[in-house]
């Protein structure tokens, strides 16, 4: 395991999925779906991901006084990371249903419930936590104000500060300056720039974009295909491991994850990506989102 700390901040859901031939179209009823009840959130997700691939990682995150919550902390310690920051609210546990077809395709609605409970003040409480970490991760299914503090705390203390900006929503312009490396999909990086993402020349544009308001290093995902690295002005793809894939839920949470386990360890950031397409492609292979995360031992790269 990685001696430097992996710090996430982020969500914390209970997931309840059903698998149907096909996603419904709104007013439809389908039927004939198999159900399934796991861990979930894309904050929860990372810090599994980056644990059992090998990282030294503290998860902060806010849950309810409730059964869901419960189970959460529950599984997040048998996971071994530390939850010693983990704060409650009056707020429900966020809850996540999710639809997958058989196509591996997912659609998904989030009731956050704690997770948007986490405000400023919370995360200048856990100030100490931040500035210690060598390696920042966040997301955006907590509120943007808490998102943005941390950065700032983070970069501040030279932390190296990692956003996975999803899902995707209308940031400050602050923010970008704090951040280390973004890692956005496709949809993602043409909301925040409005530029499109669709082949080498439109994602390469769209990061200039980024990259102007003060971000230093991006990595684009495109799915099946790959990802593309953007670091000191070059660009390197990233192919994609051919794979059966049967469920996506967990996969850029599981890639973003990985990615910020091999920096940790010293790995470069193209060697990282490398190790972060393998860890993701093992997660497709498999339903679920936490259930679906590999070991360490898994990986072949």
């Amino acid at each position: 395991m990685s001696e430097k700390k992996i710090l996430v901040i982020g969500s914390s859901n209970t997931d309840m999925t059903v698998v149907a031939d096909r996603l419904p179209v709104p007013g439809e009823t389908v039927l004939g779906g198999k159900f399934a009840m796991g861990q979930g959130g894309k904050g929860a997700n990372q810090a599994v991901a980056a644990q059992r691939l090998g990282g030294n990682v503290s998860f902060i995150c806010k849950i309810g006084r409730d059964i869901f919550g419960e189970n959460s902390l529950k599984e997040y310690q048998k996971e071994g990371m530390d939850t010693s920051k983990v704060m409650f609210s009056d707020q429900p546990s966020g809850v996540a249903l999710i639809s997958v077809d058989t196509h591996a395709e997912n659609c998904i609605v989030v009731a956050s419930g704690a997770n948007g409970d986490i405000t400023v003040e919370d995360i200048e409480a856990n100030r100490k936590e931040i500035e210690e970490a060598s390696i920042l991760l966040l997301q955006l299914e907590i509120p943007v104000e808490a998102v943005v503090r941390a950065a700032k705390i983070g970069h501040e203390a030279g932390v190296y500060v990692v956003l996975n900006p999803a899902p995707a929503c209308d940031l400050p312009e602050e923010i970008y300056q704090y951040l280390s490396l973004i890692i956005p999909n496709q949809t993602e990086i043409a909301l925040m720039t409005g530029i499109e993402a669709k082949d080498e020349e439109g994602a390469a544009k769209a990061v200039e974009a980024l990259q102007s308001k003060g971000t230093k290093d991006v990595i684009v995902t495109m799915g099946s295909k790959g990802s593309m690295v953007y670091h000191e002005g070059k660009a390197t793809f990233v192919p994609s491991r051919k794979v059966n894939a049967v469920d996506t839920t967990a996969a850029g949470d599981t890639y973003c994850g990985g990615l910020c386990v091999a920096l940790s360890e010293g790995k470069d950031i193209i060697e990282a990506a490398q190790f972060a397409t393998a860890s993701s492609a093992l997660t497709v292979q498999k339903r679920g989102a936490q259930d679906s995360i590999p070991y360490r031992k898994d990986i072949i790269l």
